[in-house]
């Protein structure tokens, strides 16, 4: 499984950690296994030969030789890694893996003899780290867009060929995170978040409360964001962007825009349209929890192309709870629904169609257009909607998991333990009464061709006493 992994601020920072000891003593026998030159001396085993100071001087010297402007961040990282249950590679086996996996990237086409200087260096049984430098040895840039999804590829070429574990698919529904320039900028301007993150939030929070394509532009503008719109050559909108008041660049002259599809996978204009739903039914907001258990047992009986619309209207109602929840359990049903975020997008469909996806959106609808006194109503009100959406959710964990949707199985499980501490953070303690409440299985009729009739059971996990919905970047090993 290749993953970008954190690149040390120079070549020879990132050396000095793989060829070290680990933070925790973890690193056993650094080594390279394979190099951009057959033969290259290790530093490790060879040191009268090659230091590392030396190793770092011939990665970078195509960079320093370039003419023109050089990479703002030269140095390419990626750790490639199988399941601890797999047989030990053996050197020879992980340097076959590393050349294909660099020449997939863009890094050292097979055959190319003037591509990029790279490294692997091997410190653990299980993985390898890739180093290269971004400038070709005939002083031009490599062109390495779409660089992870072509490794996934590749590895799963190899999965097949060695019978390794096969991972999942690279369904690129994860979060867009902030790249290290835009952290260090929200750093600098003293933000407990990057500009990115900031309209990520907001743009969904519109996405899930909107109608129509006016109103979702509307509710960005109100919301305090600078939109810009785009038209195709017969005038019709087909896209926007957005950007931060006060985030410019090219020193200020200039404000800093980033398109929905650049911010996640769902929030282009075209696929927040397809989430659109018309209003079926009054805010009611007494008969929010009923529609929502209501379409928890839908989507328990949904078949894939169902579903995906299903789950993508609960992450909207998650998100539109969260905003509209008493402040008591505000933090936590925030957290689950960023958890939930993954697990509303559906790998490899376009099609958004649910027989609960209704029942979602008028309890989304419910809980907005309520009088504000109304929407807390007291500890057992709020139990009550904790307790309707800890069965969705499960529905939706459920459901994922029928499907073979491993991150997105992760992801709802994480929101339906968040929404559980939620729950015990209110005055009443939940109901003790059988499946009704917190139910502890929810079955799930796979989709055909995709397995055994019921789905393995889902189990109520018990609550955590310090979530972490977001854990932080670690330096991968």
């Amino acid at each position: 499984m290749p993953k970008k992994a954190e690149s040390g601020e120079t070549t020879a920072d990132l050396l000095a950690y793989l060829f070290g000891p680990g933070n925790h003593e973890e690193h056993t026998d650094p080594h390279l296994v394979a190099a951009w030159t057959p033969g290259l001396p290790c530093p490790a085993r060879t040191p009268d030969r090659m230091t590392l100071s030396d190793l770092a001087l011939l990665l970078d010297a195509p960079v320093d030789a370039l003419r023109g402007p050089k990479p703002a961040e030269h140095v390419w990282h990626v750790s490639v890694r199988n399941e601890p249950d797999d047989r030990v590679l053996s050197d020879a086996e992980w340097a076959t893996v590393a050349a294909e996996m660099v020449a997939a990237a863009g890094i050292a086409p097979h055959g190319d003899t003037q591509a990029c200087r790279w490294v692997a260096v091997r410190h653990a049984d299980d993985h390898i780290h890739l180093v290269a430098t971004l400038a070709r040895q005939d002083g031009r840039h490599p062109r390495i867009r779409g660089d992870i999804p072509h490794m996934h590829t590749a590895a799963r070429a190899f999965e097949t060929a060695w019978n390794l574990t096969p991972m999942s698919p690279l369904d690129q529904t994860a979060r867009r995170a902030p790249v290290t320039g835009e952290r260090e900028k929200a750093a600098r301007r003293g933000l407990t978040e990057s500009a990115r993150e900031s309209l990520q939030r907001t743009v969904r929070e519109a996405a899930a409360h909107a109608t129509t394509t006016t109103d979702f532009l509307t509710r960005l503008r109100d919301a305090g964001l600078r939109v810009r719109e785009h038209h195709d050559e017969n005038g019709a909108l087909d896209g926007y962007a957005v950007a931060l008041p006060g985030d410019r660049a090219d020193r200020g002259t200039r404000p800093v825009w980033f398109s929905g599809r650049t911010l996640a996978y769902d929030l282009s204009l075209p696929r927040i349209r397809e989430r659109f739903h018309p209003v079926v039914a009054p805010a009611d907001l007494a008969l929010a929890h009923t529609r929502i258990r209501e379409a928890a047992h839908l989507l328990a009986r949904a078949g894939r192309a169902e579903g995906a619309g299903d789950v993508a209207a609960l992450g909207d109602l998650l998100v539109v709870a969260a905003a509209t929840s008493p402040t008591a359990v505000r933090d936590q049903i925030r957290a689950a629904a960023a958890a939930f975020e993954q697990a509303s997008r559906t790998p490899g469909t376009r099609t958004l169609h649910g027989t609960a996806r209704a029942h979602f959106k008028a309890s989304a609808h419910a809980l907005e257009h309520a009088p504000r006194a109304a929407r807390g109503g007291g500890a057992p009100a709020v139990l009550t909607l904790l307790i309707a959406l800890v069965e969705a959710v499960e529905a939706a964990t459920a459901w994922h998991r029928a499907q073979h949707h491993d991150a997105q199985t992760r992801a709802a499980a994480q929101a339906a333990t968040l929404l559980r501490e939620a729950a015990t953070l209110t005055s009443t303690p939940p109901s003790t009464r059988p499946s009704r409440a917190l139910p502890r299985t929810v079955r799930v009729t796979p989709a055909a061709g995709r397995g055994p009739g019921v789905a393995p059971p889902v189990t109520a996990v018990p609550p955590r006493p310090h979530p972490h919905p977001h854990p932080g970047p670690g330096r991968s090993r």
